[in-house]
């Protein structure tokens, strides 16, 4: 993983991206990828990070991050975008 990041960081370095925008990128996937892990629930994903609930959600508003957008991509399609899957059958055992 320590290999990931470091050439993560010379391409980002290197393409001019100031360590500002680093910064704040990385808080936003990072914010993303714990509200997924709890399916939206931001007192869940605030105490799993170590924040007041109030406090992810200013952190969130700073960086312009929408939680309804953010429930949106987790809720699950309707059924007719959803792949068909035949009816499973339970075969009984003598």
């Amino acid at each position: 993983m320590k290999r990931e990041l470091d050439n993560l960081v010379v391409q980002m370095y290197a393409s001019g991206i100031t360590y500002d925008e680093a910064v704040r990128e990385f808080r936003r996937r990072y914010i993303q990828e714990v509200l997924g892990h709890h399916r939206g629930n931001q007192c869940k994903a605030a105490k799993e990070l170590g924040v007041h609930r109030n406090t992810l959600s200013r952190i969130m508003a700073d960086l312009q991050m929408d939680p309804a957008q953010i429930k949106l991509g987790l809720k699950r399609p309707p059924r007719s975008e959803r792949p068909f899957a035949p009816p499973v059958q339970l075969v009984r055992s003598k």
